[in-house]
């Protein structure tokens, strides 16, 4: 009885990501909350055998199965390669501007990124950040401020160009800019930020993930960096990555550690801050970094982009 009360709503579950029902926010939310219930299908399927019912033990242990092959290979990482161009790359979103400015230019001034891509970043935000010195440390910048979670730029080492037509945002704004890696190799950084899907708004969310460009096939590299307000087993992320991206965090073994909610009485439980490089080109490590004041963790990778 105890395995079979459990396996139903994992069951439940299993079939909302198979079928990528995500109409409303509640089937969002359930289903971004995967990775609990893997741990969940293991402890199932140990009382499906011990109840030593057949159907019990297949089901729960065909469950425990399914679930795992969705999710263990986010800790345990995927391709080493050699080779490639190295660029590191950090993306933060700041809380609707609360985010401790000191704290961010610290952050930046610690790991050294090539390229920076800030979320929710309000224009009296910004001249903080300019103050605590993110000028000096990254002098280029294609940012369009905000109010609220509106917001949203990026900054690079290097010289960048903003491109425009690579596709129509949904959601908050989010710019498009070329630069190079520091021995010269182009590539092009695309700042994520479509809206929460919240119950006004997951229509809009989804649009605004279905919107954004698929992963191409030649020339220069493409990076998605950013708050997707998506996991990766939501249906509308998975699609995004079946097109040739792949995440950063996931790819080197880090895609369990959750960045949202931060800085609350409750733990990070869900993982949708991400950096989407295209298959080209790999990830080699990976840092999820705490952000004093804001809700959200840091994600940083350090990349090598194909030549």
């Amino acid at each position: 009885m105890l395995a079979w009360l459990a396996a139903v709503p994992l069951a439940g579950l299993a079939l909302l990501r198979i079928l990528g029902v995500e109409s409303s926010t509640l089937p969002v939310g359930l289903v971004a909350l995967t990775p609990f219930a893997a741990g969940a299908a293991v402890v199932t399927a140990l009382l499906g055998v011990a109840s030593r019912g057949r159907a019990a033990t297949a089901v729960t242990v065909v469950l425990a199965l399914l679930f795992a092959w969705w999710v263990v290979p986010r800790a345990v990482g995927g391709r080493q390669e050699a080779g490639g161009h190295p660029l590191r790359v950090l993306t933060a979103n700041l809380n609707e501007g609360r985010a401790d400015p000191q704290a961010i230019v610290d952050l930046i001034r610690r790991l050294h990124p090539d390229v920076v891509t800030l979320e929710e970043l309000t224009p009296w935000l910004l001249d903080d950040l300019d103050a605590g010195g993110l000028s000096a440390l990254l002098p280029y910048r294609v940012a369009q401020t905000g109010p609220g979670p509106t917001g949203t730029g990026i900054f690079s080492a290097r010289p960048l160009t903003e491109r425009t037509g690579l596709f129509t945002p949904v959601g908050h704004h989010m710019p498009v800019a070329e630069t190079t890696t520091p021995d010269g190799t182009p590539v092009e950084i695309v700042a994520v930020h479509p809206v929460a899907p919240v119950p006004e708004t997951v229509g809009e969310w989804e649009e605004g993930v279905r919107t954004l460009p698929p992963a191409p096939s030649s020339g220069v590299t493409r990076i998605l960096s950013g708050d997707f307000n998506s996991t990766l087993d939501h249906a509308v992320l998975r699609n995004l990555l079946a097109t040739g991206y792949v995440d950063s965090a996931a790819e080197t073994g880090n895609g369990l550690t959750m960045t949202w909610p931060a800085g609350h009485r409750l733990f990070p439980m869900v993982a949708i801050d991400h950096v989407l490089v295209d298959k080209r080109s790999f990830a080699v490590s990976t840092a999820i970094e705490d952000l004093p004041r804001s809700d959200h963790r840091g994600v940083f990778a350090e990349l090598r982009i194909a030549p």
